[in-house]
């Protein structure tokens, strides 16, 4: 090969009218498999931590969620001991369903002409994965004269829990927030 042809080819350079080969472009085998593999080593180790974010986030609309219906939940009771929710003898003044949160209620007294509205929609727990049921239906109620160690559903809605049996980041199961 003359050094006129290697200059015409690419694959060579010339150096004091030398011919020398050079390293083709591009990457080998070797340098490909290194990398591949230090590449699935950073996911695999950042796949659990988007995992926690992501139950972490879950978590806290459930917090979110139980805070909101529990503070209607008490301004239901308040507005009935005000005597602005017909309550009959031996109730508790809770509301009978959840769904009585966000319809609106005429008040008992004249001086009130506003229904009473206590939340503008009802949240769903985060962490029931049926999308098929109402708000409603994916919390478990807790009726007034159920026990605190066995929660049960009654007449009256006094609180609510998650029907999620997993355990939190905290160690406490979502059942028992």
């Amino acid at each position: 090969m003359t050094l006129t042809d290697a200059l015409q080819s690419g694959t060579h350079q010339t150096t004091n009218n030398c011919v020398l080969h050079t390293k083709p472009n591009g990457f080998t085998l070797i340098e490909l498999l290194v990398t591949l593999t230090l590449l699935s080593i950073i996911a695999l180790t950042a796949m659990p931590l988007a995992e926690i974010a992501s139950v972490r986030v879950k978590e806290y609309e459930l917090r979110q969620a139980l805070r909101q219906i529990r503070t209607a939940l008490d301004q239901y009771k308040a507005a009935s001991d005000a005597g602005l929710i017909p309550k009959a003898v031996g109730e508790s003044g809770y509301p009978p369903s959840l769904d009585l949160l966000t319809a609106p209620i005429t008040s008992t007294k004249e001086a009130v002409n506003l229904p009473l509205i206590f939340m503008r929609s009802l949240p769903r727990d985060p962490f029931n994965i049926d999308p098929t049921l109402a708000a409603a239906s994916t919390w478990s109620p807790r009726s007034y004269v159920s026990p605190v160690d066995d929660p049960q559903p009654g007449s009256d809605v006094f609180d609510i829990h998650s029907q999620s049996p997993k355990t939190g980041l905290n160690g406490l199961r979502y059942d028992h927030w």
